[in-house]
Protein backbone atom coordinates (compact mmCIF):
# COMPACT_ATOMS: atom_id res chain seq x y z
CA UNK A 1 0.00 0.00 0.00
CA UNK A 2 1.40 3.39 -0.93
CA UNK A 3 1.13 6.01 2.26
CA UNK A 4 1.68 9.74 1.58
CA UNK A 5 2.96 12.82 3.76
CA UNK A 6 0.59 14.83 2.15
CA UNK A 7 -2.09 16.46 4.42
CA UNK A 8 -4.97 17.28 2.61
CA UNK A 9 -6.73 18.82 4.49
CA UNK A 10 -4.43 21.37 5.22
CA UNK A 11 -4.65 22.14 1.51
CA UNK A 12 -8.38 21.14 1.05
CA UNK A 13 -9.87 24.28 -0.93
CA UNK A 14 -12.39 25.19 1.79
CA UNK A 15 -12.17 26.16 5.41
CA UNK A 16 -11.78 23.54 7.41
CA UNK A 17 -12.07 23.83 11.39
CA UNK A 18 -12.16 21.33 14.42
CA UNK A 19 -13.55 21.53 17.83
CA UNK A 20 -14.46 19.31 21.11
CA UNK A 21 -16.85 18.05 23.08
CA UNK A 22 -16.74 21.53 25.67
CA UNK A 23 -16.47 24.03 21.67
CA UNK A 24 -12.86 24.54 22.11
CA UNK A 25 -11.35 24.97 18.83
CA UNK A 26 -8.58 22.46 18.26
CA UNK A 27 -7.81 22.75 14.57
CA UNK A 28 -8.05 24.85 11.80
CA UNK A 29 -6.48 24.64 8.26
CA UNK A 30 -4.86 27.13 6.16
CA UNK A 31 -8.14 28.45 4.50
CA UNK A 32 -9.93 28.30 8.20
CA UNK A 33 -6.97 30.23 9.47
CA UNK A 34 -7.30 33.11 6.10
CA UNK A 35 -10.79 33.51 6.44
CA UNK A 36 -10.75 34.09 9.98
CA UNK A 37 -7.89 36.01 10.42
CA UNK A 38 -9.71 39.14 11.50
CA UNK A 39 -10.56 37.60 14.42
CA UNK A 40 -7.29 35.93 14.57
CA UNK A 41 -6.88 32.95 12.78
CA UNK A 42 -3.87 30.69 14.28
CA UNK A 43 -5.12 32.21 17.62
CA UNK A 44 -7.99 31.01 17.38
CA UNK A 45 -6.80 27.49 18.38
CA UNK A 46 -7.44 26.86 22.01
CA UNK A 47 -10.39 29.59 22.63
CA UNK A 48 -14.27 28.50 22.32
CA UNK A 49 -16.40 28.95 19.65
CA UNK A 50 -18.65 30.79 22.10
CA UNK A 51 -16.77 32.99 22.19
CA UNK A 52 -16.70 33.79 18.28
CA UNK A 53 -20.70 33.61 17.92
CA UNK A 54 -23.79 35.80 19.27
CA UNK A 55 -26.06 33.91 21.77
CA UNK A 56 -28.72 32.69 18.35
CA UNK A 57 -25.50 30.59 16.77
CA UNK A 58 -24.34 29.55 20.33
CA UNK A 59 -28.20 28.06 21.55
CA UNK A 60 -26.86 26.13 17.82
CA UNK A 61 -23.96 25.10 18.10
CA UNK A 62 -24.77 23.43 21.98
CA UNK A 63 -27.58 21.75 20.62
CA UNK A 64 -25.44 20.08 17.89
CA UNK A 65 -22.81 19.17 20.64
CA UNK A 66 -25.55 17.75 23.14
CA UNK A 67 -27.42 15.99 20.16
CA UNK A 68 -24.23 14.80 18.16
CA UNK A 69 -25.69 15.94 14.70
CA UNK A 70 -25.13 18.08 11.91
CA UNK A 71 -26.31 21.01 10.18
CA UNK A 72 -25.99 22.37 7.19
CA UNK A 73 -26.98 26.08 5.53
CA UNK A 74 -26.39 28.66 2.80
CA UNK A 75 -25.03 32.17 4.24
CA UNK A 76 -24.34 35.20 2.16
CA UNK A 77 -22.53 38.48 2.93
CA UNK A 78 -21.60 41.03 0.09
CA UNK A 79 -22.84 39.25 -2.25
CA UNK A 80 -20.84 35.82 -1.26
CA UNK A 81 -22.45 32.69 -0.93
CA UNK A 82 -21.07 30.36 1.38
CA UNK A 83 -22.34 26.71 2.47
CA UNK A 84 -21.60 26.05 5.70
CA UNK A 85 -21.64 22.04 6.87
CA UNK A 86 -21.21 21.54 10.64
CA UNK A 87 -20.73 18.03 11.41
CA UNK A 88 -20.19 15.66 14.24
CA UNK A 89 -16.48 13.93 13.90
CA UNK A 90 -15.51 10.33 16.14
CA UNK A 91 -12.45 8.68 17.87
CA UNK A 92 -12.10 5.55 18.43
CA UNK A 93 -15.32 5.39 17.84
CA UNK A 94 -16.49 8.37 20.40
CA UNK A 95 -18.26 11.24 19.80
CA UNK A 96 -15.26 13.86 19.70
CA UNK A 97 -16.57 17.40 18.36
CA UNK A 98 -17.42 19.43 15.60
CA UNK A 99 -16.39 20.06 12.04
CA UNK A 100 -17.19 22.99 10.31
CA UNK A 101 -16.42 22.91 6.69
CA UNK A 102 -17.35 26.65 4.98
CA UNK A 103 -17.10 26.27 0.90
CA UNK A 104 -16.97 29.58 -1.06
CA UNK A 105 -19.16 28.77 -4.10
CA UNK A 106 -19.66 30.38 -7.67
CA UNK A 107 -22.37 32.25 -8.36
CA UNK A 108 -24.05 30.16 -10.16
CA UNK A 109 -24.26 26.49 -8.64
CA UNK A 110 -25.96 24.09 -10.72
CA UNK A 111 -28.52 21.26 -9.16
CA UNK A 112 -27.93 17.86 -11.22
CA UNK A 113 -30.73 15.42 -10.71
CA UNK A 114 -29.55 12.25 -10.71
CA UNK A 115 -31.85 8.72 -10.94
Amino acid sequence: MHTTTFDWVEHYPAAVSVCDTQGTIIAMNRMARDLFAKDGGERLIGTSLFACHPEPANAIIRRLLQEQRANIYFTEKNGVRKLVHQTPWYQAGRFAGLTETIIVLPPQVPTRKRG
